[in-house]
């Protein structure tokens, strides 16, 4: 047996595309990668990105949730509107949910490297409180009947 072993998940892709992101036009355009491939490799110019949960959720709950901080993405949501994540994210019975991950900024004390407060976990009435879209109106119940098409 070796003393030390390396561990090296395989990964298919070297990035993500989210279902929704919403960048800032201008900030984009400093990007090294946005005029030749329509791709950021920086936070900066991310407001929020939304992934709508699949069969593969633990991408979506663990290792996009920790690739999206580690970038300094300001606001991430994932959207499970048919309960599809583990019990420990949307509990048992299972029932769809909404988080809403928000980056700490400096004035939160935080002068390392980003991290997400604890996300919030939105169910069904609940109006969605987002950073971003701090007007929005929207709540779990109207994500769901919209993404079954009612």
């Amino acid at each position: 047996m070796p003393q030390t072993c390396l561990v090296k998940p395989y990964r298919e892709a070297e990035g993500y595309l989210p279902n929704i992101i919403v960048l800032d036009k201008e900030k984009v355009k400093a990007d090294p990668y946005w005029k030749k491939a329509s791709s950021v490799s920086t936070g900066a110019p991310i407001h929020l990105i939304v992934e709508v949960v699949s069969t593969n959720w633990q991408d979506d709950y663990l290792t996009k949730l920790a690739e999206y901080e580690k970038l300094g993405v300001p606001e991430y949501w994932i959207t499970d509107y048919r309960g599809l994540g583990g019990i420990r994210f949307i509990g048992s019975p299972k029932v769809p949910t909404v988080w809403i991950y928000q980056l700490r900024t400096e004035a939160d004390g935080i002068e390392e490297s980003p991290e997400y407060q604890q996300g919030r976990a939105f169910r069904k009435n609940e109006a969605l409180e987002s950073a971003v879209f701090s007007h929005l109106g929207l709540n779990v119940t109207q994500i769901i009947e919209a993404g079954l098409g009612n």
